[in-house]
């Protein structure tokens, strides 16, 4: 279990700007990674050493483990495919 969460600069702009709904549905989320970081949803970034991302919906969160502390680097959208045309 490690003992906090620290927003970078970027990740705290972008977790600012969601409407209240989706800030408390991955605040949740957050504290799940903070109580199991390595859980099975967790995906481990390939070629970089204790980082990992986690997806809920079309959210993704990236972060990073050092020591006690939960890093997280970017919450991001992800990109909507375009529908395919007929």
């Amino acid at each position: 279990m490690l003992s906090t969460i620290l927003l970078t600069p970027p990740a705290e702009q972008q977790f600012r700007a969601l409407d209240k709904p989706l800030r408390k549905a991955l605040a949740k989320w957050l504290q799940t990674i903070k109580n199991q970081p390595r859980a099975p949803e967790a995906k481990k970034l390939q070629g970089l050493d204790h980082f990992y991302r986690v997806r809920d919906g079309d959210y993704r969160i990236l972060y990073a483990i050092r020591e006690q502390d939960l890093f997280v680097l970017a919450i991001k959208q992800r990109a909507r495919a375009e529908a395919p045309r007929p």
